[in-house]
């Protein structure tokens, strides 16, 4: 049996459309339904029902799933040991950030990283969705934890920065929506989750100030901030670096999360991954005032002292 084959089984079998699985797997949606079948065919059993809704498994496919996931385990494992051996300074590093501002900062910094090792291939990705490690969906992750929250014990990882959130509005539309100022119509522009929107306005300097709307990412949040949409909470690390945005007289900074980096425990003797993870934690660590929010303290406003814990990085890098 191909096990392509059951790379594709198992896709369509956990997003339940060809071309969900495809665009997952990075193939046409037909590729994936071709090989379904013909593993159908090879096998003599139906392993999905089509429907107007999707692909559902049938009692054949389901109980393919715990083989098929099984070899995935293995063959996954395999792949590790033997890239986790790689005493080369070559091949590609796929990276991915949890935000594009965090992938400024260490595209900017890893450009000379670049030049050091010109055989070292950088590929990266913006994506706040969690990336398996394990099948090597990436060699390196950085990723926001909530405050007290640790890796899974299968992964290294390294305390890069705090996340410290503040308070902003356009100094375009500061007159209208400062809520400091006597007269003003000042809302909140609210995260994709308004259950935390709520929890953290209540929890600010300017409760009664309702919520609006819901945006799904840091970027979206400062265009609806620079367009006048309303007030917004943002890491210090994205609101500091927007120059059309200022700080509240009442900021409300508050330690929110940390960065981390993150890779597979198997992978920590590749020579490649160490030299690349190295230059992730140099990078954090040289704009750790932006993400302490140092770089603007507002008036009778005393920023939070937050160092990263970077003794877990000794035995990482």
């Amino acid at each position: 049996m191909d096990w392509n084959d059951l790379r594709y089984f198992l896709a369509l079998a956990r997003l339940g459309s060809v071309r969900a699985a495809g665009a997952s797997l990075g193939v046409s949606h037909s590729t994936v339904a071709r090989r379904v079948e013909a593993l159908e065919i090879r096998l003599a059993a139906r392993l999905f029902d089509r429907n107007r809704d999707g692909y559902t498994l049938t009692d054949a496919g389901r109980r393919m799933i715990p083989g098929a996931e099984r070899v995935e385990r293995e063959l996954a494992a395999l792949e590790r040991e033997l890239v986790g051996q790689d005493e080369r300074l070559a091949g590609p590093v796929s990276l991915t950030c949890c935000d594009e501002y965090v992938s400024e900062v260490l595209i900017r910094e890893l450009t000379s990283f670049c030049a050091d090792y010109p055989e070292i291939e950088l590929c990266i990705t913006t994506d706040s969705r969690p990336f398996d490690l394990s099948k090597r969906e990436a060699d390196i992750a950085v990723r926001t934890l909530a405050v007290g929250t640790q890796p899974p014990e299968h992964l290294l990882g390294v305390k890069l920065a705090p996340v410290v959130v503040a308070s902003y509005v356009a100094i375009a539309h500061a007159e209208r929506l400062d809520p400091e100022r006597e007269g003003s119509s000042p809302r909140w522009v609210a995260f994709e989750s308004r259950k935390l929107a709520e929890t953290m306005i209540a929890q600010s300097s300017y409760p009664d100030v309702p919520p609006w709307g819901a945006f799904s990412s840091l970027s979206l949040m400062v265009q609806a901030a620079r367009s006048g949409l309303g007030i917004v909470m943002l890491p210090t690390y994205v609101g500091d670096s927007e120059a059309a945005l200022r700080r509240l007289a009442r900021p409300d900074l508050r330690h929110a999360a940390n960065l981390w980096l993150l890779s597979h425990i198997d992978l920590r003797d590749n020579v490649r991954f160490r030299a690349a993870r190295r230059q992730v934690v140099s990078a954090l660590k040289t704009h750790l005032p932006l993400f302490r929010g140092d770089g603007r303290t507002s008036p009778g406003t005393v920023c939070p002292e937050i160092e990263p814990d970077t003794s877990a990085g000794s035995s990482v890098v």
